[in-house]
């Protein structure tokens, strides 16, 4: 097998992390059921610490008056973030589902997947497990939840037009 942290995470998420039946599972527990699913250790460890982080970390919210700014990408960001991520990001954010701090907040868990480049696919994961953690966004998460299970959702291809 060839996981990486974010099938780690993308499999946490789907089977543990929107079960509210269960409760939430301790790390051990974690551990076990992910080693059973056959994911190597080394990487189950680097997806548990991620998520560690991602739930220490609080969105910076933009100072008043900062909503006409634009996010400028560093060249590391627009390699792992290719034209039509950013446009989903640009999507989200102009529709009220992500504001400028949970959208450096993905940008931040984003960074720190080292992987060279980020699906849409994928990111529309892990902007979803940056809502999930925010208490205040759970009717973005839903209304994100809709638009990631969507076949259609818009690219920036669809803001040039």
């Amino acid at each position: 097998m060839t996981e990486n942290v974010l099938d780690v995470l993308m499999y946490l998420f789907e089977h543990y992390m929107d079960d509210e039946a269960d409760g939430e599972p301790d790390r051990e527990d974690l551990e076990v059921g992910l080693q059973e699913a056959g994911f190597p250790s080394r990487e189950i460890d680097r997806a548990l610490e991620w998520l560690d982080r991602l739930v220490s970390e609080q969105p910076v919210e933009a100072r008043v008056g900062s909503e006409a700014a634009q996010r400028v990408y560093t060249l590391e960001e627009q390699t792992r973030l290719d034209l039509e991520a950013r446009g989903f990001l640009v999507f989200l954010e102009q529709n009220g589902l992500l504001t400028p701090g949970t959208r450096e907040l993905v940008i931040d868990r984003v960074m720190e997947l080292e992987t060279d480049d980020i699906d849409l696919d994928q990111l529309k994961w892990v902007v979803l497990m940056v809502l999930f953690n925010q208490p205040d966004d759970s009717i973005a998460y839903s209304r994100l939840e809709e638009v990631v299970m969507a076949e259609n959702a818009p690219t920036m291809a669809d803001f040039l037009h």
